[in-house]
């Protein structure tokens, strides 16, 4: 559906999109993460064609939008961070003027709004001024007008920007319904919300892909440890004891216990390398409990800072 191909976009001596490839095929949920500066929302305009270029290809369901501009977004809709919407009119009329400038088919239109009504959840302030509307009924606007020209994709800037903790849940059920029939790009500096809602995650840093998988697996290889975390019914000294007789440990860390009487231990190893089978050995051996073993896998937050900081550790 998306396919970009050597993608570079240069502003004088400054490059904000570095030589970057990736696809997004039909029915996708794709996150789009990076901070400020990294280039994230230079690809998105140029993925909207609101911003051209300096080299590569930019290729929407087989067409390329430098080509077919036009062509190209009637098929795509665009929430930008900060959504293009006017105060002054209803939300009626907003819709209408929308509808009207992408080119919907006069005996469309209305059918084509009250389906984005009921999508977006905004049917009972369909006659008030969007001025006078709360920031997340603003932001329904936005989506709403993303969807009349019917989008096969949409690409989404930020959709949460701004908005309390009730209305990031309600826009992202939202955007994961959305999810289900369309292709869907979202950037988001909120990074649980695109675990929850995204099955695949790219992270851009200095105008380059750094990162490209599922939230859960993104982050293998990144590190060059492999962790576990163990609770032991024992004091700290026991445990300790068992586990650094182990061979392939590196380092040891104890965690704060959740229950009493407990010990909870990080432990590090060479990346690749399962200790959990010798773990549960040797405390079997020592008659000390175990009363929780498991692996400890990064968090999307965690790979994100190990990607985007200054100093990565780690990384090939």
């Amino acid at each position: 559906m998306i396919e970009v191909t050597d993608l570079t976009k240069r502003y004088g001596p400054h490059t904000a999109v570095d030589n970057i490839t990736f696809s997004v095929p039909k029915g996708e949920v794709v996150g789009f993460l990076g901070p400020n500066g990294a280039g994230k929302s230079t690809t998105m305009n140029i993925l909207t064609g609101y911003l051209s270029a300096t080299e590569g290809d930019v290729i929407i369901d087989g067409t390329d939008i430098l080509e077919a501009p036009e062509q190209v977004k009637r098929r795509m809709g665009y929430l930008p961070e900060n959504p293009p919407i006017y105060g002054e009119m209803t939300v009626r009329e907003f819709l209408n003027f929308v509808c009207r400038i992408k080119h919907v088919p006069k005996s469309e239109i209305r059918d084509r709004i009250e389906s984005g009504l009921h999508t977006v959840g905004i049917v009972e302030v369909f006659n008030r001024r969007i001025g006078n509307l709360s920031k997340g009924y603003r932001q329904r606007v936005g989506l709403a007008q993303a969807l009349m020209g019917n989008p096969e994709i949409l690409i989404l800037d930020e959709p949460t920007a701004g908005l309390d903790p009730k209305q990031i849940i309600e826009i992202r059920e939202l955007i994961r319904k959305l999810g289900q029939d369309r292709t869907v790009l979202l950037s988001s500096h909120i990074l649980h919300e695109v675990s929850a809602i995204c099955k695949r995650v790219m992270i851009i840093n200095n105008g380059r892909i750094v990162a490209d998988g599922e939230p859960a697996t993104i982050g293998a290889g990144i590190f060059d440890t492999s962790q576990l975390v163990l609770t032991a019914v024992a004091d700290r000294q026991t445990t300790e004891g068992i586990v650094g007789s182990l061979s392939g440990v590196t380092r040891l860390e104890v965690l704060t216990a959740t229950e009493e009487g407990t010990t909870e231990l990080l432990i590090e190893s060479e990346r690749d390398r399962d200790l959990r089978r010798e773990v549960f050995e040797a405390f079997s051996k020592s008659k000390v409990p175990l009363v929780g073993l498991r692996m400890k896998n990064m968090t999307l937050e965690e790979i994100f800072l190990e990607l985007t900081s200054g100093v990565q550790e780690g990384v090939g």
